[in-house]
């Protein structure tokens, strides 16, 4: 589903990826694990292609995306680090808006489900700006919900969630891959979305440290690991 070949990206004479290679099959999912800094936000931005290589190769579902980005965009969905809401719009309306952005339309059942399935359907006519912190991180997880993706880019999801956008968050993703869909998980903690991972990869000094099945990995088999490559880097 995903075959990136020998990536590299550099900004100015600042190297951040190289020669990085990275294979995700279909129903799978990679937890990209790495301190701040290491590289994981730049690379999801290269599987997203909004973010261009400086060399490499790159195939989503089987079409080049640096020849193609606007079809390979159509299988990605992406939800990055922040909940990205807009304050002064209601919750339904951000859906709304959100569908539009990407050229899609939904029904008005539809964009309710999609708050229900995240427990927002009460306040579905309720401004973004009243909303907590974890109630805007699960509205923008409703935007997953609303998704025909085929691939999912996650930058921290875990990250700000209360406990009931997290546990919605780990039945989709195993869901999404039941359903044959192929996840890419970013994160520098250890506290989410690796029981979901089939695949645990460390990225240090913009190369892949490690790259291993998660059944493989004991919790702290891992942290020892992570210690011992990256020296405790948070």
């Amino acid at each position: 589903m995903i075959s990136a070949s020998r990536l590299r990206k550099s900004f100015g004479r600042t190297v951040v990826l190289e020669d990085l290679s990275l294979d995700v099959a279909t129903g799978q999912c990679v937890a990209l694990l790495g301190p701040n800094g290491s590289g994981k936000t730049t690379l999801l931005r290269i599987l997203a292609t909004v973010l261009r290589p400086s060399g490499g190769t790159l195939s989503l579902d089987g079409v080049d995306a640096l020849k193609r980005p606007e079809a390979a965009r159509a299988i990605v969905g992406v939800v990055g680090h922040g909940s990205w809401v807009y304050e002064d719009l209601t919750a339904l309306e951000n859906l709304r808006f959100w569908t539009a952005m990407r050229g899609g339309s939904a029904s008005p059942t539809r964009l309710q489900a999609a708050l229900q399935q995240l427990d927002l359907d009460a306040v579905s006519h309720d401004r973004a700006r009243t909303f907590s912190a974890g109630m805007k991180r699960r509205l923008a997880l409703a935007r997953v919900a609303l998704s025909d993706a085929r691939i999912l880019l996650l930058d921290e999801p875990f990250t700000g969630l209360d406990r009931q956008g997290r546990k919605w968050l780990g039945e989709f993703l195993y869901q999404f891959k039941a359903g044959g869909g192929t996840v890419v998980l970013a994160t520098h903690s250890f506290l989410g979305g690796l029981d979901v991972a089939d695949r645990i990869a460390i990225l240090y000094g913009g190369r892949f440290a490690l790259d291993r099945p998660a059944a493989e990995l004991s919790w702290d088999a891992l942290r020892r690991l992570y210690d011992d490559i990256t020296g405790g880097s948070a």
